[in-house]
């Protein structure tokens, strides 16, 4: 099978194979990098969530090393609505602030995953309408009665673009699951640190504030 007859075979689908490769080219884009950018705020969110675990005798430099590498940490939201919170009231206002800024940050983890959900719906889709007219291209050819190996070759033909709309769809479906299993896990630890954050309030906020200090005060430091 050489290029001249894949292009053949694309063409013969009416152009469809030509959407689908465009559909899988979109797929592989969204799947690269939600897959770094999710696995990043993961081992970030992992990293945060152990220098808090440590916080009752102080963060260290470690907070604010972290919140240079990564400015944009959704974890990081959380400890900025516990200072902004601070002195307005008790555990239930703290509470208040921080599930305001979890659900402020759970929307950009899974960005971009609606992309995968539609390519898995409309990759079969694709490759089956593909397939009826490369049907269409060789059932014209019945009018000739010696025919037949065309009309059974063009119809084995037909079948690649269901099958190319298959396995784009089991790609999809395949790291949709998994991503969506790491959106998953990113918004467990945002729970965890949420949790955290209210237990030590309520063991004593000076550990808390040092902390959320040093996160706010990080830019000040660069610019100065």
């Amino acid at each position: 099978m050489n290029v001249e007859h894949l292009i053949d075979l694309a063409n013969n689908s009416g152009g469809t194979i030509y959407v689908m490769l465009a559909v899988l080219l979109v797929a592989l884009t969204v799947i690269v990098e939600r897959t770094r950018y999710l696995s990043s705020m993961a081992r970030s969110g992992a990293e945060l969530i152990r220098v808090l675990q440590g916080s009752l005798t102080g963060p260290g430099d470690d907070l604010q090393s972290l919140r240079g590498k990564h400015p944009h940490l959704p974890h990081l939201a959380l400890l900025r609505a516990a200072q902004q919170a601070d002195g307005m009231g008790g555990r239930a206002t703290l509470g208040s602030h921080l599930e305001e800024a979890l659900m402020h940050e759970v929307p950009r983890l899974d960005r971009s995953l609606w992309v995968l959900d539609t390519v898995v719906t409309l990759a079969p889709l694709l490759g089956l309408f593909g397939t009826i007219i490369g049907m269409f291209n060789a059932f014209k050819v019945l009018a000739d009665q010696s025919a037949a190996v065309e009309v059974t070759g063009g119809i084995a033909e037909a079948l690649v673009a269901t099958g190319l709309g298959l396995l784009i769809a089991m790609i999809g479906l395949v790291f949709y699951n998994a991503l969506h299993n790491r959106v998953r896990l990113l918004v467990h630890q945002l729970e965890t640190l949420k949790v955290m954050i209210i237990n030590r309030a309520d063991l004593g906020r000076r550990p808390l504030e040092n902390a959320a200090d040093q996160v706010s005060m990080a830019p000040r430091r660069a610019s100065a």
